[in-house]
């Protein structure tokens, strides 16, 4: 009997090997990754499927395109449909000609329109974003609508907490969407002292429905009686006010004022979400107003997560390195993009283009910061530049092309922002915004310190050891 136990044992170890590395060869697209997962497979019996089964599976994905198969995650389409607003495909301007592929490439891949008539106002730190924002709280007169990953009731978090209390009180419909994962962040839960208001406030993704530490929505939204938008990568948190927090705690940022056309697309942006957490939709026209031209700034918002069919963030970026003629400018806080982004960029700097990658000195993320410098040498020696800030820890996400083209919003060029979670962008394509956003730049080189090929060189092997370890975790930092 032991001998056929044994022998069950052994054809159920080999049967789950096998299924298991079939598995990786099916589904897994890289080449390497199907390589690896299958040599572990039937190399390890037991350990390596279970390890496959715990790692190697993608469940992001599949999970958040099964929720837009049941309906459960609506297309923005289909909130008060594009059809009927007549909105003309806006034309790029002339300066940005050269960027007439990655225009087509955007065409192709998002739904929302390129619009024009739109005006983008930078907004540095909380002490010029907070004010414009609770101030148009406070002259709304017919909708809020508010959706953050981190909404701190304290300090700041309160005085918007009592705007939006005052707001409902006057008959303003008030909608708030916190994110589940991002609430664990605040001191002060909103959800406390919102409690028996007018206010309906809801939360992304409840840890109660399960550990989900992916798929959360990142975006930073607050809409105006769907006329006046506020986005960026800005939390609602007291820590962004720079001038009263300490260098150790402070963080730099910036948000953007959005007037114009485009508004409508950023309300069905926040409509989409709020579907998907309280299963109504809002579709009524009084969410979506005609909007008279408010400038001149051609602009496509670009709502991106692990339910799209195409990774439209990642492929526009490398859209937009691909057309890059004179320069590319980076800033972002976490900076852990995958071997294809990695390509893209040492072939941009190879074709002649300034490339230059602005990163926090300090980094809130010890492990990210590693993990980026264990890359570092590749690109240095292939010609991109690399520069640290000086803290407070610079949470800025911004990309500029050719002084031209800008992207900005919530994402950042690591695989949580391009693969794992919700995150919106804008894609902007306005020189005189572009120039504004280039000084910001400008200020930030004339702070920071280059990074030199020597100096990564001269890491002791400990601590190169500790980065190319971090390095392997790159699909999961």
């Amino acid at each position: 009997m032991d001998h056929v136990l044994i022998a069950l044992f052994l054809i159920g170890t080999g049967l789950l090997s096998l299924v298991a590395a079939g598995h990786s060869l099916l589904y897994k697209r890289d080449a390497l990754s199907a390589l690896v997962w299958t040599g572990l497979n039937l190399s390890l019996p037991l350990l390596g499927p279970f390890l496959y089964w715990c790692m190697g599976i993608n469940r992001i994905s599949r999970r958040a395109r099964s929720w837009r198969m049941s309906g459960r995650r609506l297309s923005g389409s289909k909130i008060y449909p594009i059809e009927q607003q007549k909105w003309e495909s806006a034309r790029l301007p002339a300066d940005a000609q050269h960027l007439g592929d990655l225009r087509t490439l955007a065409d192709r891949m998002v739904k929302t329109r390129l619009q024009d008539g739109n005006c983008i106002t930078p907004l540095e730190d909380g002490e010029t974003a907070y004010p414009a924002m609770l101030e148009a709280i406070g002259k709304a007169r017919i909708s809020i609508n508010l959706s953050s990953y981190i909404f701190d009731a304290d300090g700041i978090g309160d005085d918007f907490v009592r705007h939006l209390k005052d707001a409902a009180a006057r008959g303003v419909e008030v909608r708030v969407i916190i994110d589940a994962m991002g609430e664990k962040y605040s001191r002060t839960s909103p959800f406390k002292l919102l409690d028996l208001s007018p206010v309906h406030i809801v939360r992304y993704l409840p840890l109660s429905d399960g550990a989900h530490i992916n798929l959360r929505n990142h975006r930073k939204l607050l809409i105006i009686d769907g006329r006046e938008a506020f986005t960026g990568g800005m939390n609602i948190r007291s820590r962004h006010l720079t001038s009263i927090s300490s260098p150790e705690t402070a963080i730099h940022d910036m948000h953007f004022n959005v007037k114009g056309p485009v508004v409508n697309d950023l309300q069905r942006a926040f409509f989409k979400d709020w579907h998907f957490v309280t299963g109504e939709i809002l579709d009524s026209p009084l969410f979506f107003p005609a909007i008279e031209p408010q400038g001149s700034v051609v602009v496509r918002c670009i709502s991106d997560g692990p339910d799209s069919e195409f990774r439209k963030l990642e492929q526009i970026i490398m859209g937009a390195l691909s057309c890059a003629e004179h320069s590319v400018l980076i800033m972002t806080p976490y900076f852990i993009p995958d071997r294809s982004m990695v390509s893209a960029l040492i072939t941009t700097a190879l074709r002649g283009v300034d490339v230059r990658i602005v990163l926090p000195l300090q980094n809130n993320l010890p492990f990210v910061h590693w993990a980026n410098r264990a890359m570092q040498e590749e690109l240095l020696a292939n010609g991109v530049r690399v520069f640290y800030q000086p803290p407070p820890f610079v949470h800025s996400k911004l990309l500029l092309v050719d002084d031209v083209w800008s992207l900005i919003g919530s994402a950042n060029w690591d695989a949580r922002s391009l693969r794992l979670n919700f995150e919106l962008n804008l894609s902007v394509y306005d020189a005189p915004f572009a120039a504004q956003i280039r000084q910001h730049f400008d200020r930030a080189f004339l702070l920071a310190h280059e990074i030199t090929l020597d100096e990564i060189g001269q890491r002791s092997l400990p601590v190169k050891l500790r980065d190319s370890f971090c390095h392997l975790f790159l699909p999961y930092l």
